[in-house]
């Protein structure tokens, strides 16, 4: 019996896969991992299936220097540059999804944080999105108080995302103007306030494994139970727009020991599926059991309507998680 099977029986029965075994496991060979993590996959997740879409809500001029970013007020690239949207728009944008079968939606916007005002709006907006369409409210409105997220709890939203985007190790060369403990504050504000927590990261930063396994850990500490997993596309006029990019099997076999890891999750293929040949579709046969459709920020994903029609060939059925 191989290290995949091995740990595979051991994580069945409850067992926590430590670091050195993550990184081990990490080495072996890809089919084995995959089989072994869309078992653990089916034991905690069944067949349910999580797809939410997001919408941009407040684009460009962000303050922060994320080297990925396309959004980043130190970078020049080609991103569009907008205030918030208003009430109108948001709510519109949410209907249409739901009416496509989405059962989450989340509003995404732009900075370090939404100041009071902006806030206020946002309040008003989710508010009208619960009294008029039947679909969930997620927000990431970047480093909030307590007190904040309280309001948009209040407000009607259920979950804020949050990405850690990579370890605590790797964290400073991907950004500077705010950090990893940052980032951990506001996820244990957003749980204080009651919110559920929505948070990941992009692989293809120039992270190694020990850091995409770091992270991994991390979350499992924070008892994050929804994860993003996105892929980096490397957009021109950022700091990374010269990074490989990644590979389908580079993807599979990240998403594989997530699901080791974190066996209970919704491990939630994000940003990047459009540039995989599958449309993800291995990493689904290979512990993923979520996804983020549609347009992704500032780059086309796929439509929700072929999204649903692929999930429903592998076998999975549409739930919240």
């Amino acid at each position: 019996m191989g290290l995949a099977e091995q740990l595979k029986q051991k994580i069945l029965e409850g067992y926590q896969m430590t670091k050195e075994e993550a990184l081990e496991l990490y080495d072996e060979p890809l089919v084995e991992i995959c089989r072994a993590a869309d078992e653990i996959r089916q034991f905690f997740c069944g067949n349910r299936f999580d797809i939410c879409t997001i919408v941009n809500g407040k684009s460009g001029k962000c303050s922060e220097n994320c080297k990925y970013c396309a959004q980043s007020a130190y970078y020049h690239t080609s991103a569009e540059e907008y205030p918030l949207l208003d009430t109108e728009e948001i709510v519109r944008q949410a209907r249409y999804n739901a009416d496509c079968g989405v059962l989450r939606y989340s509003i995404v916007t732009s900075g370090r944080c939404l100041n009071d005002d902006e806030i206020r709006q946002m309040c008003e907006a989710i508010r009208e999105i619960k009294e008029k369409v039947d679909i969930e409210v997620c927000v990431s409105f970047g480093l909030l108080t307590e007190e904040q997220f309280r309001r948009i709890k209040e407000a009607g939203a259920s979950r804020v995302h949050n990405n850690l985007e990579t370890s605590r190790r790797n964290f400073p060369n991907v950004c500077t103007t705010h950090t990893f403990d940052d980032k951990v504050r506001a996820i244990r504000a957003a749980m204080a306030a009651g919110l559920e927590v929505c948070s990941g990261g992009i692989m293809g930063l120039g992270e190694s494994a020990e850091d995409r396994i770091d992270m991994a850990l991390t979350l499992r500490e924070l008892g994050i139970k929804s994860v993003p997993v996105n892929m980096l596309n490397p957009i021109p006029g950022t700091p990374y727009e010269k990074n490989e990019r990644l590979g389908v099997n580079d993807m599979r076999r990240i998403v594989a020991v997530c699901r080791y890891l974190l066996p209970d999750a919704a491990i939630r293929l994000a940003g990047g599926r459009g540039l995989m040949e599958d449309k993800g579709e291995g990493c689904f046969c290979s512990g993923a059991n979520a996804a983020i459709s549609g347009d992704m920020l500032t780059t086309a994903g796929y439509t929700v309507e072929t999204d649903l029609k692929m999930i429903d060939r592998l076998g999975y059925k549409v739930y919240l998680s």
